[in-house]
């Protein structure tokens, strides 16, 4: 079997600013071919925002691609790094109708949605309320924003105990009297405006979220403190909040039953482990489950993005096979 590979660098032959309201401008930019079939790519996080290596998981001479930065990230504004910044209106709702409005700003009756780790949960939340709108779904990473699952990130009894150190490093930077509720904690200090007291918190907290994305170790990605912070504020405020979804309401599929989908999950995914992809399967028979047996939570793992180009290339127009780059 060929080993599928990114597509070679493209750039955006189109970009801008659109102010979906309550004083919010997201960024957004498409490439590929203009007339090739849309799809919209969804950055993860919360807050993640988008990277230039994501345009490269579509076949450019195929696909019309949208990406965007979520609300307050990237280069979005205002960025949740600045002084002031109320997250207020940042909820999964919002960004559910910002894609909407994205949509029809760009001309576009339906497209192909695909997202990863928390791009997956705001697909399902996108296509369950506009099923109408979606051609197919490439999930990678399911996160469903549950009791669980807030249970194995944020407490000593899920990845931390296969990362004790990285958790002792980011349990430790709260003081012992605050411990049983870490999120809250945390929440605290990030949205404190003295930079003494924000920005530790901020290193802490992206230190903990970046140290399992991939099977293997690998050096955690340089940003900004600015980029640190508006990344811990997000997650914290959607996090403390359960991503404003309610217990197992991704699980309810019956809207979007008929929509094609192929869901992708390291067997070793750290961040996302693959029981909640597995009860996603479960609920939704018809959607194509793939566990990549040596991989983590990384996108760009070589077996992940193998079934990641392979579901996109099966859900194009005029297939040619990609090139390793």
């Amino acid at each position: 079997m060929t080993q599928m590979t990114f597509y070679p660098p493209v750039e955006p032959y189109e970009s801008g600013l659109l102010d979906v309201g309550d004083g919010q401008e997201i960024y957004w930019e498409t490439c590929g071919d203009p007339g090739g079939k849309p799809v919209v790519l969804l950055h993860g996080g919360p807050g993640g925002g988008l990277l230039p290596v994501q345009r490269r998981f579509f076949d450019p001479a195929a696909y019309r691609i949208v990406l965007f930065d979520q609300r307050n990230c990237g280069r979005s504004r205002p960025h949740a790094a600045d002084p002031g910044v109320s997250l207020a209106a940042n909820t999964t709702w919002h960004l559910v109708a910002d894609m909407e409005l994205l949509r029809r700003r760009l001309g576009i009756d339906r497209w192909q949605v695909f997202g990863g780790s928390w791009g997956a949960t705001l697909a399902l939340a996108y296509a369950r309320r506009h099923p109408s709108r979606v051609t197919e779904l490439v999930l990678r990473g399911v996160y469903l924003a549950g009791a669980a699952d807030e249970a194995w990130a944020f407490t000593g009894s899920g990845a931390a105990r296969l990362f004790p150190a990285e958790w002792a490093a980011f349990r430790d930077a709260i003081p012992q009297a605050e411990r049983d509720d870490l999120l809250g904690a945390y929440h605290r200090r990030l949205f404190d405006p003295d930079p003494e007291v924000h920005l530790p918190a901020a290193r802490a907290w992206a230190a903990w979220e970046l140290a399992a994305n991939t099977l293997l170790p690998a050096p955690p990605p340089p940003l900004t403190d600015r980029e640190v912070l508006g990344f811990a504020r997000i997650e914290a405020h959607y996090f403390t909040r359960r991503c404003f979804l309610r217990e197992g309401e991704l699980l309810d599929v019956a809207a979007i039953r008929d929509v094609p989908c192929v869901i992708v999950n390291g067997r070793y995914d750290m961040k996302t482990p693959p029981d909640a992809a597995w009860e996603l399967h479960r609920a939704w028979p018809e959607a194509e489950l793939r566990i990549v047996e040596d991989a983590g939570h990384g996108g760009a793992e070589p077996g992940t993005l193998h079934e990641l180009v392979r579901a996109t290339d099966g859900y194009r127009p005029n297939a040619r096979a990609p090139q390793d780059s």
